[in-house]
Parts: structure tokens; C-alpha cells; sequence
């Protein structure tokens, strides 16, 4: 049981605060009243838990109850007029209190009121009157209670001149810090200069301070009021601080605000002073703006639109972001160069020289490019010569001479995006060029639109204006590389680039206004056209880059790969010099590749070993010579004897085109006992399995012409395999080669050495295939002397020059059973 004997004192205010329903309060309960004894014989008090908040003796604080076991508790105390223990939580845990989770120290309290709510919690006003200390906890049904200790209030140990002293600087403080709070009650301030009493006086700010729970606890738990009215000054000198900056800070964003416009009002004036005199100044910004833009010969709505924008910027404080953003844009549109184009004198003979000197070989492409200056030489002298029209109609017939698109498409290291270099060159233009490879965002393409942060024009028109010229020679590299995701798709975007009659009203997000780009030499790369747009395909005019042979890999190697090296290592023809011998057999058994990137490398090689015995006084022979490549590059890396050595029945060998040239393929195929299955290995692809299955199909519905007994296909399983399984093989190419290797398993005849391509039909019909140059290269690589291809592929042979061919040796079929006899010795 308790006994108290207690005084009427209580708290007169609260800042809000949130705890399982604790709000602010206020209450005048003579807080100067000094009778703070308090006699207590207790054995064992209920606990009520709380979030958020402390409890202080004297201090009253509504709380509002959640919990039904908590309920229950609060009315039955109510009800008996008995007290109750009140502690805080460690943490914002509802459920499962457990006795680790609550500080020792809590104050004893009173239920001062009693309100039931209408969504079922209850809300009570607790008065505490003393700290307890809990020295064990028990459990009490359904709420814990605890053995307590009670502890002294707050002792004074100074002199009464400190006390007074100590007192006077918290009641200052605070009253700083409810002044600089904004919609402060004038009560508030009334309150704390009536409080005399000091214990109260600090028990009352402890209770009301904005500092966090933990930091409120430690001051209940303090036993000296000294320590304890210190350490609340310095919270409180601490949010003066913080108020004091907040304050600073909308002070100044109020006056900078006023003196933005202040500086708007004195611009204005300023400006309206200067139209009456007539008069500007050259360092101002927009004058020089609008100075360039009469100057600026560009289309009337690039003008409409600078107009526009520069109004804006007279109106916009200088210092803020609709400025900038309005001065960038502005300056773009004076930089682009609108209707402005290299101007060079077409010579024919001069643009072959170039283009003979940059590269060898490229018959197509040269001719392509050729015909093109021939047309536009042709135009610019039949404008000329005109003189009955009008100036204007010359320009208008002048502008109507569109740049090609072209598309260079061939295995890597061929030399597509150099050419575009020297293309320029024999044009006398300038050159861009933009790296599609996983491009995802069209907006790369065609900008931002200018009401996003960072906005900024598509790369064409960035290009443009670093080339200061319409009409450039514009490289897109890697046009089959493209990406899309949810930010759009770039291939749908270069749709209208490389439309020619949609690209000379091509407009960006940025700029907003059309910008003609059918000036604009488009030349575009790529390694494969399987994987571009059809519509895209459509747009451009597609040029064939194929592999290189031996004989332009040598003179590639000798006119411009060795050279190149030399002046990169810092070498000269008195330190080394190649024979012609050792750079066949660096093409031959240490490069296998369709252009000529690898050999670069493998010369450059050499020329760093030779600068190396240079420098360190090493003796060298300055020729490099055949037998010397295994020093330099170490031992072969290629055999040419391994696809002529002697077959075996079931093998045949065909040719493949890949992204990288041509390729010899091993066909290989075997019976074993089963039941007539077909089993394919190898990461064959969809059309390649048809071709296999179709070749089978055509040697069983044609095997009493072959004798061949038919029970064999009923007793053995097929085994069709082609090696370097890991590698995904697919296309139409095989059909020939499949059905010689099926034929020579079931009849144990060993084919010919004969480099095979060509599809069939169910009938026997021989197909044409494709990249049939890269093929017969490859087969030319790999020391084949003859070939077998379809009859329609003869004048894909036709277009490669005769020197290249050398001694190859071709057979053509038009069916099955002429390849059949060609390939199998009669005997």
C-alpha cells in the first residue's frame, strides 16, 4: 500500500509531442507552491509503459491507451483513486514488452482524468509526483508490476547566489528560444517568468525541451539539480543556435528574393532609358547576341524562335536557372551553321588519287563514290553555265543536290569507318563521326526536350556544330549494334535521319526548330545486315566490303601497315625492312582473319622487338627475313596442311561466311546400331538441322540408284557432327556438304579434297548461297585447290578478279547426283 502526502503543483505547458497518444497541455496548478515532501511506505506498483516521452515529478501529460490489458489497468487504477508507475520504453516496440526494453527510473503518478474515446482507446491526464527506481520486476496477470525504490528529488548543493544565477540563464534562454519560434503563444512567455520555484522550474523544462527520448531520460534519472539545469542549457543553447540559422536563412532567401526584383525593376528602367537614348553597350550579353543574330543567315523560323527566346531572357533575373537555360539555347542556334557549307572545287582525278593512296583495293566502293562527285561536278557546271535563270533559282536548284546514304558493310578490320576519313578528304569536307555500338537512347539521337534538367541537343546536331559546317562526311559506326529499351529504340530514330526525303526537315527535341540535313555525306558501317531494320535497309544504299585475298593483304601490309609502324615506333628504313616472303608467311600461319587488323598487330610486334635490340645495342640483321619469325612472333600459329590432309569416308569439308570472313568447316558423320534415328552435334541452328534432315531424307528416297541397301537405315542411327561444338553454327550453305557426308557413311567412299558449298532441295536441286568471295578465300587460305559450287553462283565468281583466284579450280552443279559423281571416285 501507499501513503502520500503531496502538494497541488503540476505542468503549465507542453510542446507537442507524439508517444502512443501524448499531445501538449497546459495547466495552472500553483507551480510556485513549494512543498515538495513526500512520505511513502510502498511495497509493489502497477507499471504503465509509454514511447517517446518522460514523465517528471509534478508534471502533468495526457496519454493516450491502446492496449486492452493497458485499459484495463488505467480504468481499475482510476476506479481505487490508487497511483501508478509510469516508465518509458527503450524502444518503439508495442508488442511483447519485455523487461530489457524499459529504463529502471519512471516516475510515480496520479489519474488526474478518466475520457473513454469513440474508437475505443482511452485517453487519461496523469500528474507524477516522484522517481522510483524498479529492483524487480513481476509479473501482474496481464501487466507488469515491479518492487520499487523510491529515490530524492532534485537537491540543490550550491550556494543560493549560483542557484539564483543557474535559474536566471535557463529562464533567458528559453524565453530566446520561444521568441525566435515562430506563432509562439504570448502565454507561453507569461508562464515562464511566473515560475519561481527552481526544482519545478527545471522538472518543468525538462518536460517541455525539444530533445529526443533518450536525452530526456538521462536528465530524470540525475539526482543534482546543478548537473541537471546545465545540461538542460545546453540543449537549449543548442536549438537556439539552430533557430538562429533557420531564421538567417529565410532572412536572407526573403532579401534575395527582393533584390532580384529590385534588379528586374532597374533593368527595365535602365533598358527603357537606353531605347529613348538610343544607345546600348557592347559587353551587354543579349545586345551581343542580337548583334550576331542580324548578321546570322539561317531559315525565318530559327530566326522566330531566337526572337522568342531572347525576349524571355530580358525578362529573367540573370542569376536564375530560366536564364541559363534560355542563354544556351540561344547560343546554340547563333553557332549552328545553317545554311553554311564546305565550298571546294571538284576534281576528279584528285579524289582518285586520295582514295588510291588511303586504301587498296575497294573497286565498288571507289566507283561508288566516284560516280557520286561525277553527278555533283556535272550539276554545279550545268548551274553555272545558266544564265538565263535567276540567282534565286540557281541557289534553289544548288541546294537540290542530295548527299547518298551509303552503308559499307564487310567483316572487321576491312577498313569501313578509315575509308570514311579519306572520303572526306577527296571531297575536301569536314568529318564526324558518332559510335552507334549500344546506343539505347534515341534521345542520344535526336536531344532532350528543354524542359528536363541537363537538356542538351541530339549528337547530330552536336557534330554539326563542332564541325561548323551543313554538309560534312558523317560516319555512323556500327549500325548493327544498335540497342533499344524503355528510353526508345535509336533504329526507329535514324529512320528520319537517313531518310533523304524526310531528313531535310529532320527535328530535334532540343532545338525545336527543322534542321536540313540532306546535305550531310551519310556513311554508315556495319558488319552484318541480319541484325539492322528492314525499313532502315531500305533508306541506305548497301556496298559489299569483302575479305581481303593474299595478294591485297601483302600489298596492304607493304604500302601501309609497315610503313605506319615504322613512324609509331620511332623506326626508320635504315633499322629494318621486311622481305616479301615474310610477310606472306605472317598472313599465312600467324593471322586467320577476314581484314587486316591482326597483321597490324603482328607487325607491330616485330617492329617493338627491333626497337628493343636497338636500344639495348643488341645485333640484329636489319632485313626480316622467314626464318626470323619465330623469334619475333614465336612459333606458327596456323597450319595450311591441316585441310588437305588424306580423308576418311563420312567427312567432307564445306565453307562458312561469318561476321569475320570465311571459314573451312568439317563435316563429319558415322553409323551406329539402332533403330534409324538422326542425331545432330555441334550447336547446329534451325536451317542447318533442315539441311541435315533433307540430305538424309534425299539419300534414302534415292538409294536404289546409289545401291545402297535400304535395311541399313532401318538397323543404324546417323551421327551428323561438326566440331567446335561450343561454337553456334547456322545457315544455308550446307545442304551439298551434308548430303557428301551422309552418302560417303553409307557407302564407306572417301570424298575428294574438294571445298563444298550449296543447298538442295528434296528433289536433288542444287541452291545458290551467299558470300561466296569470303568462302573461296577461306578455301584458298586452307591450301584447297578445288571447289565445288552451285551453277548460279558462277557469276558471283565472275566479279572477283582473276589474279586473286590464282590455280583454284571450279566445279559447278545444278544437282545432286553431278555433285555426287564429282566428288566420289568412280572406281
Amino acid at each position: 500500500m501507499s501513503q502520500f502526502k503531496d502538494s497541488d503543483t503540476g505542468s503549465l505547458f507542453t510542446k507537442e509531442s507524439t508517444q502512443d497518444g501524448i499531445v501538449s497541455i497546459i495547466s495552472e496548478r500553483n507551480p510556485n507552491d513549494n512543498n515538495f515532501g513526500v512520505d511513502v511506505e510502498l511495497e509493489e506498483i502497477e507499471l504503465l509503459t509509454v514511447r517517446n516521452t518522460v514523465l517528471f515529478p509534478r508534471v502533468i501529460m495526457p496519454i493516450t491507451v491502446v492496449k486492452q490489458h493497458s485499459i484495463r489497468l488505467v480504468k481499475k487504477v482510476s476506479e481505487e483513486k490508487s497511483y501508478i508507475g509510469i516508465v518509458t520504453q527503450k524502444t518503439d516496440q508495442t508488442h511483447n514488452i519485455q523487461e530489457k526494453n524499459i529504463y529502471k527510473i519512471g516516475t510515480i503518478a496520479k489519474i488526474l482524468k478518466y475520457f473513454s474515446m469513440p474508437d475505443g482507446n482511452v485517453t487519461i491526464f496523469v500528474q507524477g509526483f516522484v522517481k522510483f527506481y524498479i529492483k524487480e520486476f513481476h509479473n501482474h496477470k496481464e501487466h507488469l508490476a515491479a518492487k520499487i525504490t523510491i529515490l530524492q528529488d532534485i537537491q540543490f548543493s550550491s550556494s543560493p547566489k549560483i542557484i539564483k544565477a543557474l535559474v536566471h540563464s535557463l529562464r533567458e534562454a528559453i524565453l530566446k528560444m520561444l521568441e525566435l519560434t515562430p506563432d509562439t503563444p504570448t502565454e507561453a512567455s507569461l508562464t515562464i517568468k511566473n515560475i519561481e520555484n527552481p526544482t519545478f522550474f527545471i522538472y518543468f523544462l525538462s518536460s517541455n525541451v525539444n530533445i529526443v527520448t533518450e536525452e530526456k531520460q538521462e536528465l530524470l534519472e540525475m539526482m543534482s539539480a546543478e548537473k541537471q539545469a546545465k545540461k538542460l542549457l545546453a540543449y537549449i543553447q543548442k536549438e537556439i543556435q539552430f533557430l538562429e540559422i533557420k531564421n538567417n536563412i529565410r532572412k536572407k532567401a526573403h532579401t534575395a528574393l527582393e533584390s532580384k526584383q529590385r534588379e528586374i525593376f532597374l533593368r527595365q528602367q535602365v533598358k527603357a532609358l537606353q531605347d529613348e537614348l538610343g544607345d546600348t553597350y557592347e559587353e551587354d550579353e543579349i545586345y551581343e547576341m542580337k548583334r550576331k543574330a542580324k548578321r546570322k543567315k539561317w531559315s525565318k523560323k530559327a530566326k522566330e524562335a531566337f526572337d522568342k527566346e531572347i525576349k524571355k531572357m530580358e525578362h529573367y533575373p540573370p542569376n536564375s536557372m530560366d536564364y541559363s537555360i534560355s542563354l544556351g539555347y540561344c547560343e546554340l542556334l547563333l553557332e549552328l551553321p545553317w545554311h553554311k557549307y564546305s565550298k571546294s572545287k571538284i576534281d576528279l582525278k584528285k579524289a582518285i588519287q586520295v582514295l588510291d593512296a588511303d586504301h587498296y583495293g575497294l573497286k565498288k566502293v571507289k566507283e561508288r563514290i566516284i560516280e557520286y562527285l561525277a553527278v555533283l561536278q556535272l550539276k554545279s557546271q550545268k548551274i553555272s553555265n545558266t544564265t538565263k535563270i535567276s540567282e534565286h533559282s540557281k541557289k534553289e536548284e544548288r541546294e537540290q543536290i542530295k548527299s547518298p546514304i551509303l552503308c559499307l558493310v564487310g567483316p572487321p578490320g576491312v577498313g569501313k569507318t578509315s575509308l570514311g576519313g579519306s572520303i572526306a578528304r577527296s571531297l575536301s569536307r569536314k568529318y564526324a563521326r558518332i559510335a552507334l555500338g549500344g546506343m539505347k537512347d534515341e534521345a542520344e539521337l535526336r536531344g532532350h526536350r528543354r524542359t528536363y534538367i541537363g537538356a542538351m541537343p541530339g549528337r547530330i546536331i552536336q557534330h554539326l556544330n563542332k564541325t561548323e559546317v551543313s554538309n560534312p562526311v558523317f560516319i555512323l559506326d556500327e549500325i548493327d549494334k544498335i540497342s533499344h529499351s524503355f528510353t526508345g529504340d535509336p533504329a526507329s530514330a535514324l529512320l528520319e535521319i537517313l531518310d533523304p526525303e524526310q531528313n531535310s526537315h529532320f527535328s530535334d527535341n532540343y532545338l525545336e526548330v527543322e534542321y536540313d540535313l540532306s546535305k550531310i555525306f551519310f556513311i554508315c558501317t556495319a558488319n552484318s545486315l541480319n541484325s539492322i531494320h528492314p525499313a532502315l535497309l531500305d533508306r541506305m544504299e548497301i556496298i559489299e566490303m569483302s575479305s581481303y585475298t593474299m595478294e591485297e593483304k601483302k600489298n596492304i601490309a607493304i604500302k601501309y601497315l609497315v610503313p605506319k609502324a615504322k613512324k609509331e615506333t620511332g623506326l626508320t628504313a635504315a633499322n629494318i625492312s621486311f622481305e616479301n616472303s615474310t610477310v606472306e608467311n605472317i598472313i599465312l600461319y600467324y593471322t586467320r582473319e577476314a581484314g587486316v587488323r591482326n597483321l597490324n598487330q603482328k607487325i607491330t610486334k616485330v617492329m617493338r622487338k627491333r626497337a628493343k635490340e636497338l636500344i639495348t645495342e643488341e645485333p640484329f640483321d636489319k632485313k626480316i627475313k622467314t626464318n626470323d619469325l619465330q623469334k619475333y612472333l614465336g612459333t606458327q600459329e596456323y597450319d595450311l596442311e591441316e585441310y588437305s590432309d588424306a580423308l576418311v569416308p563420312g567427312i567432307a569439308i564445306g565453307m562458312a561466311w561469318t561476321s569475320v570472313g570465311g571459314e573451312i568447316l568439317f563435316i563429319e558423320s558415322t553409323l551406329l546400331k539402332g533403330t534409324g534415328k538422326l542425331i545432330l552435334s555441334g550447336q547446329l541452328g534451325d536451317v542447318m538441322k533442315e539441311s541435315a534432315t533433307a540430305a538424309q531424307t534425299y539419300i534414302q528416297s534415292s538409294a536404289d540408284k546409289w545401291g545402297i541397301n535400304f535395311d541399313v537405315f532401318k538397323e543404324n542411327d546417323l551421327h551428323i557432327h561438326i566440331p567446335a561444338g561450343a561454337v553456334p553454327k547456322d545457315g544455308p550453305s550446307a545442304g551439298i556438304t551434308m548430303t557428301a557426308s551422309i552418302f560417303s557413311t553409307y557407302t564407306q567412299k572417301t570424298i575428294q579434297p574438294v571445298a563444298i558449298t550449296g543447298e538442295i532441295t528434296l528433289s536433288g536441286k542444287v541452291l545458290p548461297v551467299g558470300g561466296i568471295k569470303e568462302k573461296v578465300l577461306a578455301a584458298k587460305r586452307a591450301g584447297l585447290g578445288t571447289i565445288l559450287l552451285p551453277d548460279k553462283n558462277r557469276k558471283d565468281i565472275e566479279d572477283i578478279e582473276t589474279e586473286y583466284l590464282g590455280d583454284l579450280k571450279f566445279k559447278y552443279v545444278s544437282q545432286l547426283p553431278e555433285a555426287l559423281d564429282f566428288l566420289f571416285d568412280k572406281k
